[in-house]
């Protein structure tokens, strides 16, 4: 394509694009920690009610001091099915009969018992403490918030920033990278996100309390604002919004950074208007991200494209923000996590170029369900087992992401990646001009000559 030989001429892949990447790639691990940050600040700590005899510091002296927490416990909170202590419920008087049991134990509906209606007392040892811990919440704005709703709001905004910054810094890495190096740099990406999964474990870990790891996570994007005029714009996306003298700088600027000397020097606004005289053209029409369904066949492949994003994406996130879910050392399996889908995203490049697209995509989403169904069917008590197969699934479902990202990029133009605030063409003509990975009419019904 044009823009590709404009590419070559300054460098698809060189000092700037390292550069670029440097820039880039810490904002994307703070953005992960940022998105999965709830499987710490709201946690749910072992909890039980609040009960008199035991956590009323103001009755220590009422003839129960001879007795131990544990058997004040025992006689207070009923036990639940795996013999733990019920964490909403507690006896509506003490049960002394329960001292005389020798290993056995009653039949708990025969026992009054009632809500906890005076609170509930929690665990602090692994968290000083979460979001869940405080009826009102206090604590960059989510760390301040003054109530709950308002931290709520605030986590919601910033989540609709933190999915507009990945998009963006990941099509400003890609349009700046030649085709051949594209799915090794989406594979590079990928792992970034792995990495911020792995420092988001230990920064849990270090810092126990909700609103600092919450201030530890937001401050570092003031940098990373800072840091943001360094960024090079993409020369296409300027182009084909028919600014081709500022896409022409930032060529320019691409080529002295690379050190192509040569292509700084031959670099000028006619060869550009030669050289991209289709994109140029193209740019004098409207298009939007509906043109992607004007056609049966590309409206099929599009929606396939979405659905299998979709299932890729509701088992990864399943999983990753239901740590607790697996054991009660949710750092240890953040960063086990971490590091095991970035081995497993490792592997996506060569299989790829060994087995192509469909039948790699095809394979991992096979695992990823496969090793959930199973999953299902294993009792609760089998614990290693059922971290196991999440583990199994947790890494095909990372390898499924990273293929289907880059399915993405070959299949979808970059008008729509990234330009999607134009209007529809007056005609469907225009469609197979406009610019992009690979073009609309790649993507369209074959004529009816053509045998499908």
């Amino acid at each position: 394509m044009a823009f590709e030989e404009l590419l070559d001429e300054v460098g698809g892949l060189g000092k700037f694009q390292i550069l670029q990447m440097v820039l880039i790639f810490p904002s994307l691990m703070i953005i992960v920690c940022q998105i999965l940050l709830e499987n710490f600040t709201a946690a749910i700590p072992r909890h039980r009610c609040w009960v008199h005899i035991l956590d009323n510091d103001a009755v220590s002296d009422n003839g129960t001091g001879f007795l131990s927490p544990d058997v004040l416990l025992r006689i207070s909170i009923p036990l639940d099915s795996n013999l733990k202590p019920e964490k909403c419920h507690r006896f509506l008087h003490p049960q002394w009969q329960l001292l005389h049991l020798n290993g056995t134990f009653p039949n708990m509906t025969d026992l009054d018992m009632e809500p906890c209606v005076d609170g509930w007392v929690y665990d602090h040892s692994l968290f000083s403490s979460t979001i869940v811990t405080e009826l009102a919440v206090s604590g960059t704005c989510t760390a301040f918030a003054p109530t709950f709703l308002i931290y709520c709001s605030l986590r919601f905004w910033s989540g609709c920033s933190a999915v507009v910054i990945v998009a963006n810094n990941i099509m400003l890495i890609i349009e700046w990278t030649r085709s051949q190096s594209k799915a090794v740099i989406l594979t590079l990406i990928s792992c970034t996100f792995s990495m911020g999964q792995v420092m988001l474990g230990g920064l849990a870990f270090v810092f126990r309390e909700w609103r600092t790891l919450q201030l530890v996570v937001s401050v570092p994007f003031f940098v990373f604002f800072l840091s943001s005029r360094w960024l090079v714009e993409s020369a296409r996306w300027l182009i084909i919004t028919n600014k081709p003298d500022k896409g022409l700088k930032e060529l320019k600027k691409v080529a002295h950074r690379n050190g192509m000397k040569n292509a700084e020097a031959t670099l000028n606004m006619e060869g550009l208007r030669v050289t991209m005289q289709e994109e140029l053209k193209t740019a004098q029409m409207k298009t939007t991200v509906f043109d992607l369904f004007r056609t049966p066949n590309l409206r099929k492949r599009i929606c396939l494209l979405f659905f299998v994003r979709f299932g890729t994406t509701i088992p990864y996130f399943g999983i990753f923000i239901n740590l607790q879910h697996f054991g009660s050392n949710i750092f240890l399996f953040q960063v086990i996590f971490g590091v095991l889908t970035c081995l497993t995203r490792c592997l996506i490049p060569p299989v790829l170029n060994h087995m192509g697209r469909r039948p790699t995509q095809t394979l991992f989403m096979f695992l990823v369900g496969l090793s959930i169904l199973v999953n299902t069917f294993v009792p609760q008590e089998m614990q290693t087992v059922r971290v196991t197969l999440a583990s199994v699934g947790m890494g095909c479902v990372a390898a499924s992401n990273t293929s289907i990202s880059v399915h993405f990029v070959e299949l979808l133009p970059t008008l729509v990646s990234g330009t999607v605030d134009r209007k529809p063409p007056a005609n469907t003509e225009g469609m197979d001009s406009i610019p992009g990975p690979r073009r609309f009419h790649t993507l369209q019904s074959k004529p009816k000559h053509h045998n499908d």
